[in-house]
């Protein structure tokens, strides 16, 4: 049974895209889902976020609802983006990642069109989701350092943006690589040719 890594962060919307798009993956595949902190990512490599540049800000937010229309995915973008879902992935990692509740919080955000930020709406996110035994341990030691590893380890195994699926050290990143990560799950001959092999080894011509 194929196994795959999924890097996510709830403040990026293609994520909650891919999300509704696991099931496409070929059947059995075990899906571990891995929360990060997308900013920890970007600073990790030096990059700024899409939202960070002002013109990739708005096509972005185009072409993500260009995506879900054509993924027949409701999206109703919240209040403000970028916003800080550090809350939320700790919540999670308190959770254990259970596909429920990352599900459950990407559809209050990118569904329903809501953000946590305040008490009421906070409240009624782990009212709903049955967390209030793991939104107690959200500023745990242990829950912080998991989240924390869990970026770490994303950058040390090369991932740069999320959502990305990793199959042992393949990376695909983004929703519109979704298709591609079942093609290789599902032994493409495409993945072990020498056209493609030759890829990492392709010169770097200039450097600024």
């Amino acid at each position: 049974m194929p196994a795959i890594d999924w890097y996510f962060d709830f403040v990026s919307p293609f994520s909650y895209l891919q999300c509704e798009r696991l099931q496409e993956l070929p059947p059995g595949t075990r899906v571990r889902y891995r929360p990060v902190l997308f900013a920890g990512l970007l600073n990790h490599h030096g990059q700024k976020g899409p939202a960070e540049i002002e013109s990739k800000r708005l096509f972005t937010y185009r072409f993500v609802l260009w995506q879900a229309q054509r993924q027949g995915v409701k999206l109703r973008f919240p209040p403000e983006h970028p916003f800080n879902p550090l809350a939320l992935l700790r919540l999670t990692i308190a959770a254990d990642a259970s596909p429920d509740v990352v599900r459950g919080i990407f559809h209050f955000i990118w569904r329903d069109g809501r953000l946590a930020d305040n008490p009421i709406e906070w409240a009624e996110l782990i009212d709903v989701l049955g967390l209030r035994e793991a939104a107690a341990q959200i500023d745990t030691p242990e829950v912080k350092q998991r989240l924390r590893s869990n970026t770490e380890e994303a950058a040390a195994h090369g991932v740069f943006g999320v959502p990305t699926i990793a199959v042992g050290e393949a990376l695909f990143w983004g929703n519109d690589a979704t298709e591609m990560a079942s093609a290789y799950l599902q032994g493409d001959p495409l993945f072990s040719s020498p056209a493609y092999a030759a890829l990492a080894g392709v010169p770097v011509g200039a450097r600024r």
